[in-house]
């Protein structure tokens, strides 16, 4: 393999003796990485939703799933994981998630280039739900999952809505 320099725009870096060399990420085109989580109470048929405060960076007032951005290195799992336990107390193993949906979105309040947000269902958990970011919510709580309110985020709606009943596994939105 020919030893060839580095672009200049592109520095390589080394990340680990077994790993392969990555260049500098192509920010223009990158998508956001989303993890969503699913607490699915299948005895009682609730869900865990949580309702956005009205001081909210986005979807202000609105019930969504618990819900948050990838961190560079980390996978997705463990993106749920953390999410879930940041928002709402609830903690859950990473190998017990089960993916429910995906959603690719062409464009987000914080995803200019889009999004992918990977939807997992959870049905065992430890603790019970609370809130525990006040600032960005006002309320976390079980939903009966007959009972989910109208004011949802859309693609979380249809998210839980196809979980819920079995259908597709994955939605694309504001994609022509």
């Amino acid at each position: 393999m020919p030893n060839n320099p580095p672009d200049e725009g592109n520095p390589v870096t080394q990340q680990a003796d077994d790993q392969p060399k990555a260049l500098k990420p192509a920010l223009e085109s990158m998508t956001l990485l989303v993890a969503a989580v699913i607490v699915h109470d299948k005895a009682t048929d609730r869900v865990v939703l949580l309702q956005r405060s009205e001081t909210a960076k986005f979807a202000q007032g609105m019930w969504d799933l618990p819900v948050g951005k990838s961190e560079p290195g980390e996978p997705i799992t463990e993106t749920a994981v953390r999410e879930l336990y940041e928002e709402t107390g609830l903690t859950v193993k990473p190998e017990s998630l089960k993916v429910a949906h995906i959603i690719h979105g062409a464009w987000g309040v914080e995803a200019p280039n889009g999004f992918l947000t990977v939807v997992f269902a959870a049905h065992e958990w430890g603790g019970e739900p609370e809130n525990r970011e006040p600032r960005k919510h006002s309320q976390v709580r079980w939903v009966d999952a007959d009972a989910v309110p109208e004011n949802f985020v859309d693609t979380a709606s249809s998210a839980l809505h196809r979980y819920l009943t079995g259908g597709t596994e994955v939605s694309l939105n504001g994609w022509r």
